[in-house]
């Protein structure tokens, strides 16, 4: 019983049941009053709580990166939130083509959503020129402070926080690994996109000179440049391929491994999911561990906390996978010691 009701319930014992019973009009009037304070107090009790909204904007398709918006949705389960009891989750997929990425922004803005949540530097300017006030998560970015995100990672400042992957450090690792996997290797061909910012060409180009690898950067803008891409892949006789991490470049991955396979080239990937469509090697963050960890985030916004004071965070957790299948397909051996430190092997 509420302190509503246990009130009600007093006054109607106290000294003035006595005036309500000698006076019957006022007995009526009494019992009317009193049921209508119980009432409210109990309509007040049983008032559901808030629902919160959350929109995500995802620069690539639902099959590109479904898994990652599951670990999402994991991640908020494991804090308590239930969609539709006390959470709804407004999902929106760009499906990488960047011009949509503005509109979507815009219409979950329009949705009155309370965060939105979203990846990949272009969509988290997207988000970032749609609003100033609703706060914005990224579940990794690039370099957020050269990209404009934030000022700073220990203080973001304005309305955008997230995690960073470190993207420039993370692409010369992987040349490492394929010069580990793979000494002969001299040439390496990089798909990349120039138009996104928060490139890891520069990581690429450091790395190179030192491992005694030469570059080929391949430009990729959107998916009618795939095939100019492969014919100059294969007219400089590159020995290996790689690829930047961008929404047009991941959402064609299949076609990128079938190319490697067909063409019988080693290749290391910027996401696991290449790993699913054959791909040979991934190294790089758990995308499912951000994704999870941007739910922290979310609740923690839920409750009163600003993004300007939640700093930056570094990943934490990284993966190396190895297809064996692959591998054995293309007549590749890899070696022993690359496959001890492997995460996961894929047989």
């Amino acid at each position: 019983m509420t302190k509503t009701s246990r009130e009600a319930i007093l006054w109607f014992r106290s000294d003035n049941r006595k005036s309500a019973i000698q006076n019957p009009k006022w007995l009526g009037l009494s019992v009317i009053a009193f049921v209508l304070v119980v009432a409210g107090a109990v309509a007040q009790a049983q008032q559901p709580g808030k629902i919160s909204r959350v929109g995500v904007l995802n620069a690539g398709s639902s099959t590109s990166i479904s898994g990652r918006v599951d670990s999402f949705r994991q991640g908020l389960r494991d804090l308590g939130y239930i969609e539709g009891k006390n959470i709804i989750i407004e999902i929106r997929y760009a499906e990488a083509k960047q011009d949509r990425l503005s509109d979507l922004a815009t219409e979950l803005v329009l949705f009155k959503v309370d965060v939105i949540v979203t990846a990949t530097t272009p969509a988290v300017l997207a988000a970032k020129k749609a609003t100033s006030a609703i706060p914005i998560v990224f579940a990794g970015a690039g370099d957020p402070v050269r990209a404009g995100l934030v000022s700073s990672l220990a203080r973001p400042g304005g309305n955008i926080t997230g995690l960073s992957i470190l993207s420039s450090d993370l692409e010369g690792k992987r040349l490492e690994l394929l010069k580990e996997t793979f000494p002969n290797t001299t040439r390496v061909a990089y798909l990349w996109n120039p138009a996104a910012p928060g490139t890891g060409l520069k990581g690429m180009q450091s790395a190179a000179p030192a491992l005694g690898m030469q570059l080929q950067p391949v430009e990729v803008r959107s998916p009618k440049d795939f095939d100019n891409a492969f014919a100059a892949v294969i007219k400089e006789r590159a020995q290996a391929l790689t690829a930047a991490a961008h929404p047009v470049i991941d959402t064609n991955r299949k076609w990128i491994v079938d190319f490697a396979i067909k063409n019988r080239l080693p290749a290391i990937y910027s996401s696991s999911e290449y790993i699913s469509a054959g791909g040979l090697m991934f190294y790089g963050v758990s995308f499912s561990d951000l994704y999870r960890r941007a739910a922290v985030y979310v609740d923690k916004i839920l409750k009163g906390a600003k993004p300007a004071d939640l700093p930056v965070e570094q990943p934490t957790k990284f993966e190396l996978v190895i297809n064996l299948k692959t591998a054995k397909q293309i007549g590749l051996t890899i070696p022993p010691n690359v496959l001890a430190r492997a995460d996961k092997v894929i047989k």
